[in-house]
């Protein structure tokens, strides 16, 4: 029979609902229940793509034996991270706090107050790998319980005490806003732990943190600080040619285990895709590299395809597991890690017939396999694809002409392609979260931002973050409480939304306003901004909570500026500042003066380009000056699009841009913005505008003209930072 988790929405829960394990969601009926029976509660947090996640439902929660003392000695409550942030960061403090590690699936056992006294992650269901066995911690948890629950419940206050001091002393930082000094000493930093063989910081496993190569290449604009720029190229290049990403249909797996992002744990996370085609269109225009905005709009065609419910928000993932082709048509056949994703040598001689050794040699392929070996060895024989050899070096062993080797890898992809649609798919987690929607809608914002006024993909970019936007106000905005909700799914829209998905779409609405010049974003965005300030700005210590503080059961209202796989409310909110100070209409001088005092909040915190890459990005913007470019004319005029084209090919981060097209449009924008109003054409002739510390250079209309006063700013700025 389903338990109780089959009337929620959470994909997540929704993959728990049959089993054995009388589960609760968090709420007061799973609450009262543990008072009542003086019951310890067993806090269970995942989420509906995570491999571990899978495993221990698996190995621990399908079985009856666990269940059976699950449901007789303990409240079993399970909450899906995604959802219910807030909830997992107050749970996670603790269990880094007492174990010195965290992740998912996490395990904590807490009091009938919602107090935690033990945690940890995976726990096997029989001892091994050094971990005791599931059962055996039930029970002994159980004991002590018994035996000692006054015990455990003073030390659980004594941790909720601790934490509560250490989030008081993180809420009261401040000083001053960090200097040129402490944005090259955080260069320094990541340099120390550059992997100069591999590329990224560090050894095994690799994530990707786009936050720190953003904040690299912001230091790299500054100072031209070459070292700054090489370690983000050396990150990104080998990310994209190795197993990390997917050579077949697009986009980023979730990490990669070994150091040299080669194999990857194949999950596939909405954040991750938008965060990294934002660090790959910046690394394009920092070296004028067109690889990367390759590698930007293949990662966005790979959300548009695969991760865009019909209705136009963005599905949060994809999951790591599958069931193997081979064992497709057995119903009872369990779902394995990547199964979806690798080749045996055999498939690949079988689709390409008398062209395979050029598909072999180039994507790593051979006979005995080169993925992981499992422990239950599902990939023996199989081979995940990674860009092994260069097209020389393929061209040099097969003894065929370059334009033939060509030829054959042209077609590569499409016919992989076209194969791997015939596999069991993994599972799509498509419930629609509002702040992973905005750093979306930012990045697809952002390739229009960079796209020649008269090139026809602009339009598709446009249209997907136009149609996203549109879907998170009619599906995630309730008007009636000025509130934004934080997820979608079949239709039923619920949960308050968080600090963080107000910064990521307020980020994401500043860019689309950018991309389009349409006004109507701009007065979503001053909405939200003016809401999250009401509910999450500290005024007395400066700086951004992740919430309200109204939930009783969330037990600590958290101040976290750390950068970890999405970035923090604090960093995002930064850089939102950053644009609404320089955009020059209402509130500009209060956005300036928040942003100032949530930048002074980085002085308390060591090595914090390391702590907060996103957050330093920012104060390096916010030291360099933010450039204005508005180019006044129709988006259709020649000479329109050559101005505009010389903006898209300088790096000019945190610079803001505008398109303004005379008439209607325009007088729509001076209502917002008034400096637009006396902007005008000279001699009928498309206009440029460049203006900097609210000082404009001469209008120009000529695109050599353009191109000379921002080279001038650049090095007149660049002089400055000497």
């Amino acid at each position: 029979m389903p338990n109780r988790l089959a009337a929620e929405p959470s994909p997540y829960l929704l993959q728990h609902a049959e089993n054995p394990v009388d589960w609760y969601p968090w709420g007061e009926e799973a609450f009262v229940r543990a008072r009542d029976q003086g019951r310890p509660i067993f806090l269970s947090i995942g989420y509906s793509t995570c491999h571990w996640c899978h495993v221990m439902e698996h190995e621990s929660f399908e079985s009856d034996e666990v269940a059976a003392v699950l449901n007789e000695r303990f409240v079993p409550i399970k909450v899906d991270r995604e959802e219910r942030p807030d909830v997992d960061r107050v749970y996670m403090a603790f269990v880094q706090a007492t174990t010195g590690a965290g992740g998912w699936p996490m395990s904590v056992w807490l009091t009938p107050d919602l107090k935690p006294f033990y945690g940890g992650t995976y726990f096997p269901p029989s001892a091994r790998w050094g971990r005791p066995g599931f059962i055996e911690i039930l029970q002994e948890i159980d004991r002590t319980w018994q035996e000692s629950r006054d015990k455990l419940a003073a030390s659980a206050d004594g941790v909720i005490e601790r934490l509560r001091d250490i989030q008081t002393g993180r809420q009261q930082a401040g000083g001053r806003i960090p200097d040129e000094a402490t944005l090259e000493a955080g260069v320094r930093e990541y340099a120390q732990v550059f992997d100069h063989h591999s590329g990224g910081f560090g050894d095994a496993p690799k994530f990707p943190r786009p936050a720190e190569l953003l904040f690299l290449l912001r230091e790299y604009a500054r100072t031209g600080a070459a070292d700054a720029r090489h370690m983000v190229l050396e990150t990104l290049r080998p990310m994209a040619l190795g197993g990390m990403r997917d050579h077949v249909g697009g986009g980023f797996h979730r990490y990669s285990v070994d150091a040299a992002w080669r194999v990857p744990h194949f999950e596939k996370m909405l954040y991750d895709q938008a965060q990294l085609v934002l660090a790959c269109l910046e690394a394009a225009q920092a070296v004028a590299d067109p690889s990367f905005a390759a590698v930007a709009d293949d990662t966005l065609a790979y959300v548009r395809r695969e991760l865009t419910h019909p209705e136009g928000g963005f599905c949060s993932a994809e999951d790591a597991d599958s069931v193997p082709p081979e064992r497709a048509s057995d119903a009872d056949a369990p779902r394995t890690e990547g199964a979806f994703y690798v080749w045996s040598q055999a498939e690949i001689d079988r689709l390409f017939g008398d062209d395979a050794d050029v598909v072999r040699i180039r994507y790593g392929i051979n006979a005995d396999g080169n993925a992981p070996q499992d422990p239950h060895g599902e990939f023996a024989g199989k081979n995940l694809l990674y860009v092994a050899r260069p097209v020389a070096e393929v061209v040099e062993e097969t003894g065929r002409t370059p334009e033939a080797v060509q030829a054959v890898l042209d077609g590569t992809r499409s016919r992989l392609f076209d194969a791997r649609a015939t596999r069991p798919r993994p599972h799509l987690d498509d419930k629609v979260l509002s702040g992973w929607n905005g750093l979306t809608i930012a990045a697809f914002s952002r390739a229009v931002r960079m796209s020649p006024l008269d090139q026809p993909a602009r339009g598709a970019a446009l249209d997907t973050a136009v149609r996203a936007a549109t879907f998170l106000r009619e599906r995630l905005w309730d008007p009636k409480r000025s509130r934004l909700l934080r997820r979608w799914r079949d239709g039923r829209a619920d949960i308050d939304a968080y600090g963080e998905d107000y910064a990521s779409v307020v980020w994401g609405l500043l860019e689309l306003f950018q991309a389009s010049s349409d006004p109507i974003w701009l007065d979503w965005a001053s909405e939200l901004q003016a809401v999250q300030t009401a509910l999450f700005w500290d005024e007395a210590d400066g700086g951004w909570y992740s919430t309200t503080g109204d939930d009783p059961t969330v037990l600590l209202r958290m101040k976290e500026d750390y950068d970890g796989a999405e970035p923090s409310a604090s960093a995002l909110t930064a850089g939102n500042l950053l644009t609404w100070a320089h955009l020059g209409g209402a509130g500009a001088a209060e956005a300036a003066d928040r942003l100032e005092r949530t930048l002074a909040r980085v002085a308390a915190t060591p090595q914090a380009a390391r702590v907060m890459p996103l957050l330093m990005a920012s104060v390096s913007v916010y030291r360099a000056g933010v450039p204005q470019i508005v180019v006044v004319g129709e988006r259709s005029d020649p000479g329109a699009v050559a101005l505009h084209q010389v903006v898209t090919g300088m790096y000019l981060p945190g610079a803001v841009t505008l398109v303004v097209e005379p008439g209607a449009k325009q007088a729509a924008l001076a209502e917002r913005l008034p400096w637009v109003a006396a902007l005008e054409r000279h001699d009928g002739r498309a206009t440029a505008y460049l203006c900097r510390q609210f000082m404009c250079e001469t209008p120009v209309t000529e695109p050599q003209a353009l191109a000379a006063q921002i080279e001038a700013l650049i090095a007149h700025r660049d002089e400055e930072v000497q």
